[in-house]
């Protein structure tokens, strides 16, 4: 279930920044390539998180914290943009509700 949840993110994240990238390219078969390869992983992120051998609600918790943690790293490596502390503690109160929507059964 974990590989399931965390690679829909990586991909959601990634296509989100390809998309964005897309958007804003000068060269029209640059962009129409950037657009194909964020559907593609767009796709993939849908995928991928509707293939998890569990129940979306069961889910919800992880993939909120993992796609947290994946957008931050992917806005880091696109586009070098480092979150600010309102994020930060923001992403630690994403991440402690995470874990409480996990653990508690």
């Amino acid at each position: 279930m974990l590989a399931f949840i965390v690679a829909a993110t990586i991909f959601e994240a990634v296509g989100d920044a390809v998309m964005r990238i897309a958007l804003h390219y000068q060269r029209m078969p640059g962009r129409i390539l950037l657009f194909a390869s964020a559907t593609v992983l767009l796709a993939m992120y849908g995928a991928a998180l509707n293939l998890a051998p569990t129940e979306f609600a069961n889910a919800t918790g992880i993939y909120l914290a993992s796609l947290f943690i994946a957008f931050q790293v992917v806005n880091y490596v696109f586009f070098r943009h480092v979150p600010g502390p309102g994020v930060l503690v923001g992403g630690i109160l994403i991440l402690s509700g995470a874990a409480i929507v996990y653990f508690w059964k």
